[in-house]
């Protein structure tokens, strides 16, 4: 038996292709930038913060770590409204989203913050700077360096991850290729497709963190 394909319907799908593919960079967007915001004041808190503040943290990380991005969306969309705090289905995949990555990148820039050498800190404190100059300017931009790599690899996997966002029926791109496949009954080629914009996404968010990397970061690029 040969398979027949047929990329016919392709045309007619493109404005829901299109809608998905707004909606999977819109929460990328917002998830990589309040995200990681999320994870460099965790990361403050477990290597520079108040002492008593730090369990805290260190549980929120853990947690997150340790638990299926799946079952905190649940969480956050099912079980939240049963303590009286509704929200739509994409708030809550940004809200997720922004959780998820804020743990991983927290331990992702800590690591950074704990290769900083001594001497940096003393050197900060030498020339007068606030406690905040001197973690922004000594500490958390060589860290940031150090570690951008690496934390540029984790936006792209939670970029990938978002795709469960769909299974609250969140509207992202897997939503529209479920939705396209129920009604071309072409799954095979509505997966295709779809995989192939997720590759497309994905390579290029990659290359436009590197490109931002080089930016914040001329020293290290010239290199």
């Amino acid at each position: 038996m040969t398979y027949q394909f047929d990329f016919g319907w392709l045309i007619e799908a493109l404005p829901v292709l299109l809608k998905g593919i707004r909606i999977t960079v819109q929460l990328i967007l917002i998830g990589a930038v309040f995200g990681v915001a999320l994870g460099i004041a965790c990361a403050w808190v477990r290597a520079l913060g108040p002492k008593w503040l730090r369990p805290v943290v260190a549980t929120y990380v853990e947690m997150i770590r340790n638990t299926p991005f799946l079952i905190q969306l649940f969480f956050i969309f099912f079980g939240l409204p049963s303590l009286g705090i509704r929200m739509s289905e994409l708030t809550a995949a940004n809200l997720a989203m922004i959780v998820n990555l804020g743990a991983y990148s927290c331990e992702i820039i800590r690591a950074g913050i704990q290769a900083t050498p001594r001497g940096q800190f003393e050197a900060g404190a030498s020339l007068a700077m606030t406690p905040f100059q001197a973690f922004w300017y000594v500490v958390l931009v060589p860290a940031l360096q150090r570690i951008w790599p690496a934390l540029s690899s984790q936006i792209v996997i939670v970029m990938l991850g978002s795709a469960v966002v769909s299974q609250i029926a969140a509207e992202d791109l897997t939503f529209a290729a479920n939705f396209i496949q129920s009604r071309n009954f072409r799954a095979f080629e509505t997966y295709i497709v779809s995989t192939l914009i997720y590759l497309a996404l994905a390579i290029l968010l990659r290359q436009l963190l590197a490109g931002l990397g080089w930016m914040l970061f001329p020293r290290k690029a010239s290199r």
